[in-house]
């Protein structure tokens, strides 16, 4: 919960026209809160703007003002400027204050603001720094444990991620190992199929080959079958004209 206490600038001895108005400043800024806060259930961001407006032009009147820092940090938080609050919550907190428990109001609410934006780890520190001003402060306690819980939760949680992340990364350079032996298998397999198909390739060109009379071997055989033929037919006709011997009788 918001620590929503609300000061004015206390000063001593007679006041100056410039102290007068930073006072009056911080008072208007007062009201406009307050006005803003009465309904629980409803936020008044008109209000919370109005009161923002009042508490920085009491701050250009005194910008180290304590109080008009610390309320202006309570009115952007009111209207969820978180990271704005923030700033003005570790302003407040680093100046210079005697009363710890406004110190502790101002780490208690830094804490707040900086786990609203999820800053654990810095959200538990300022809690820390709130306790160490006011240690009996019960919700400061709570407020701590339960950001120490959740940033244990993500802790857990991212832990957890990375360790699926690191089973998912694994699994699937084992995949991918698996598939690029099984590739290069293929492409072995492949490689063997292509040496034997060109094998057999080259086996049937060549009996091919051996099958097959060249032009010039099949005009060789004809010209010797031409040329035996026509030794034959020579031979044949020869005989043909070659006249027959008589055979003399001799008269005894």
């Amino acid at each position: 919960m918001l620590r929503s206490i609300l000061f004015i600038a206390i000063l001593v001895g007679t006041l100056s026209a410039s102290a007068q108005q930073e006072r009056k400043y911080i008072r208007q800024g007062n009201r406009e809160y307050e006005k803003a806060t009465k309904d629980s259930l409803k936020v008044d961001s008109v209000c919370y703007q109005n009161a923002e407006d009042d508490y920085r032009k009491a701050l250009e009147k005194e910008p180290n003002n304590w109080g008009a820092i610390y309320n202006l940090a309570n009115s952007l938080y009111r209207q969820k400027k978180y990271d704005d609050a923030t700033k003005q919550y570790m302003a407040v907190a680093g100046m210079e204050n005697k009363n710890s428990d406004e110190l502790a109001m101002a780490y208690h609410n830094l804490g707040n603001s900086l786990l609203q934006t999820n800053k654990l780890s810095e959200a538990i520190e300022a809690y820390k720094n709130a306790l160490r001003k006011n240690p009996n402060d019960f919700e400061t306690k709570y407020n701590l444990a339960w950001a120490q819980n959740k940033l244990k939760q993500q802790q857990n949680q991212q832990q957890n991620q990375d360790q699926d992340q690191d089973k998912e990364d694994k699994d699937q350079q084992k995949d991918e190992q698996q598939q690029n032996k099984q590739d290069q298998q293929n492409q072995d397999q492949q490689k063997k199929d292509q040496e034997k198909q060109q094998q057999q390739q080259s086996q049937q060109q060549q009996t091919e080959k051996k099958d097959q009379i060249s032009k010039e071997d099949a005009a060789r055989i004809l010209e010797a079958l031409q040329n035996d033929e026509k030794e034959v037919k020579e031979k044949v006709q020869k005989q043909k004209v070659q006249p027959k011997k008589r055979t003399t009788q001799k008269d005894w």
